[in-house]
């Protein structure tokens, strides 16, 4: 596994992974930064950049996260829910087919491994409160307001 450390605007982003996809992403407050990025790495730091810039909404690079199998379909169904929007808690766990599972689907949606790619930052409260976020509340207000800008309109 090699891992690479890199300057974000909400922290340091450690990103580890091989040829096989990257297994993880997480976020510290401070941390080293890298000064050589590990070939089978370049292409998820291009791709973190280019969405902090404003240039991307959707990552390519291989996944490659380790879970048991209830997560793994928790977190494909994360993927699904697309830029700029937001799901519940519930409406995440009828679309996985159980409702009676949403506290399952929360725990799983907290052990996401891959921050920012698999997208547990979209998911609310049922009244559209920010709940809970492992990278803190802060974080995810920020993330999701990148995500979805407001844009100030015209009074004339």
């Amino acid at each position: 596994m090699e891992t690479v450390c890199i300057k974000t605007p909400l922290g340091i982003a450690s990103i580890i992974g091989d040829e096989n996809g990257i297994s993880v992403i997480s976020v510290a407050d401070d941390g080293e930064i890298s000064t050589t990025i590990p070939a089978v790495l370049q292409q998820a730091v291009i791709e973190l950049n280019d969405y902090f810039e404003g240039k991307r909404t959707v990552f390519d690079f291989v996944l490659n996260p380790q879970g048991t199998e209830f997560q793994q379909k928790v977190w494909k169904g994360l993927l699904e829910i697309p830029f700029g929007k937001t799901c519940s808690y519930m409406e995440l766990s009828k679309k996985l087919g159980d409702v009676k599972a949403i506290r399952a689907v929360a725990s799983a949606n907290g052990k996401n491994p891959l921050w920012i790619v698999v997208p547990c930052h979209r998911v609310i409260g049922t009244d559209g409160s920010l709940t809970g976020y492992a990278g803190g509340l802060w974080r995810k207000k920020w993330l999701l307001e990148h995500e979805n800008p407001t844009t100030q309109q015209s009074l004339f």
